[in-house]
């Protein structure tokens, strides 16, 4: 069950704040969600300017075009530095690379994020470095669920990232709008596979969404809106179902006993 809780540099080209770099042949990836804000206060807290961290990154990491309108333009969020040119940043400004990572969406950026290099999240999956990289890049989940639960725990992941990155959220999200478009009882074992929660608190939960969306329907009615306005507010929750979702569950984990 699961449980919640330095390589070369990309070749670079003219007009994306980049400069070509000669014997680049590593073929560019995109680049993990970058922090502009927390770059830009960490240099400052440093006492550091661009200058110095284009100097440090071209030194200790031998990334020898890197220049201070580059970082400059990465801090202004015109320009995002590559996974290569992320580490070595973190590395100037004495943080982890997950810092100056915002919120991770793919497998690859929770990896970035936590830290953790592609052989050892495939060693503690049991997986061939090659076999895991592949799954990072083509964004397709191909492990079972000892796998699933390993992975959770190598790269510290809750609930909602875990179904993310293993690509169960869509799934998740039909449940959960037949859920509370129908009767719900009849979706507690499904989801349940898919989200092991305790039965009594999913239970809970599902009856809880249900409820919302039929009160917010029959009160949209109500105010004399009209079936237009009724049909477009369900929609609007029924977009974000999945977030409602997590946050009763969530919720009800945090909140006190009686």
């Amino acid at each position: 069950m699961w449980r919640v809780h330095h390589p070369s540099a990309s070749q670079h080209q003219p007009g994306r704040h980049r400069l070509d770099q000669p014997g680049a042949d590593r073929a560019e990836r995109p680049a993990p969600p970058f922090d502009a804000a927390v770059a830009r206060r960490l240099r400052a807290g440093l006492g550091m300017g661009p200058e110095h961290v284009a100097h440090g990154m071209r030194v200790s990491y031998g990334l020898s075009y890197v220049t201070p309108d580059l970082v400059v333009a990465w801090e202004r969020g015109t320009a995002q530095p590559d996974n290569a040119e992320l580490t070595a940043l973190a590395g100037v400004l004495w943080c982890a690379p997950g810092e100056l990572i915002g919120r991770p969406r793919t497998l690859r950026e929770h990896r970035i994020a936590a830290g953790v290099a592609v052989e050892d999240v495939a060693r503690a999956l049991g997986l061939d470095p090659r076999s895991y990289a592949r799954m990072e890049e083509s964004g397709q989940w191909r492990g079972n669920e000892r796998q699933a639960a390993a992975l959770a725990r190598v790269l510290r992941l809750g609930l909602p990232d875990l179904l993310k990155v293993t690509g169960r959220e869509p799934r998740l999200a039909e449940l959960l709008r037949s859920a509370v478009t129908t009767r719900w009882q009849a979706y507690v074992k499904p989801v349940g596979k898919l989200v092991p929660v305790e039965r009594a608190a999913l239970e809970g939960v599902l009856q809880r969404l249900h409820e919302d969306y039929q009160g917010h329907m029959a009160a949209t009615l109500s105010w004399g809106g009209g079936s237009s306005d009724a049909s477009e507010s369900g929609r609007v929750f029924l977009e974000r179902i999945v977030e409602a979702f997590w946050d009763a569950v969530l919720g009800r984990a945090s909140s006190p006993g009686p």
